[in-house]
């Protein structure tokens, strides 16, 4: 089946940097974290508790910013993707979008809270998170695919496939780390290894906006 596509041409270059930036920005606020808060041991503390610290406007500005990506990356290469799932996949970012949102503006429980001390704000970041988390790696995956299957995009082929399996790969490393570890504890704390594995997901998210991005702006200056 032939996929019909619109020219390189569509693709929109400022929504493109907007993205670029706003992934890239992510990860430079998450860095600064560990030097605001080093409270928060990055071996066994997820990237959402900087909020519960001094300095969480920060760590709210890291989710925003990755929102932000999502809705401009949509904006920029919604032209190029043509297939069904890739289609699915740029309906995701803005789902996506809206949960990185709602859980910017409601802090996470610590990770080390008991039932009895769960509060609402937290319940709503889990589940925004979770949203987020899976809904991610799936719209990057997807789109990866449709791009993949977009003939003007097959000098692109390669640095997608190692992106989109980057997201998925670095997402299942977090789950088993944590299906390993925490059974040998009593609940999460030191030891159970999701710290680190929490942040080569965000690391893994904002890589792909990036990569997608710059293979995006090259595609469009060689058809100008």
């Amino acid at each position: 089946m032939t996929i019909k596509t619109k020219p390189l041409s569509a693709i929109s270059v400022p929504a493109a940097r907007l993205s670029f930036v706003a992934a890239a920005l992510s990860l430079v606020l998450l860095a600064s974290l560990h030097f605001l808060e080093p409270e928060f041991n990055p071996s066994w503390r997820m990237v959402s508790e900087y909020a519960n610290g001094h300095y969480g406007w920060v760590q709210q500005l890291v989710f925003l910013s990755l929102a932000l990506g999502c809705v401009a990356m949509f904006t920029a290469i919604r032209s190029q993707v043509q297939t069904k799932g890739g289609k699915f996949g740029l309906g995701l970012l803005l789902v996506v979008a809206a949960a990185l949102t709602a859980a910017a503006f409601n802090a996470i429980d610590p990770i080390t809270a008991t039932k009895d001390q769960l509060t609402t704000h937290g319940n709503i970041h889990g589940m925004a998170s979770l949203v987020g988390v899976f809904g991610l790696v799936a719209a990057q995956v997807l789109i990866s695919v449709g791009l993949r299957r977009n003939p003007a995009w097959t000098s692109a082929r390669q640095s997608l496939l190692w992106v989109a399996n980057f997201t998925w790969v670095s997402l299942v490393l977090m789950i088993l780390a944590v299906g390993i570890t925490l059974p040998l504890h009593h609940g999460f704390g030191p030891g159970v290894w999701i710290g680190w594995p929490n942040r080569l997901v965000m690391l893994a998210y904002a890589v792909w906006f990036m990569v997608v991005v710059l293979q995006a702006i090259k595609l469009h200056k060689k058809k100008a």
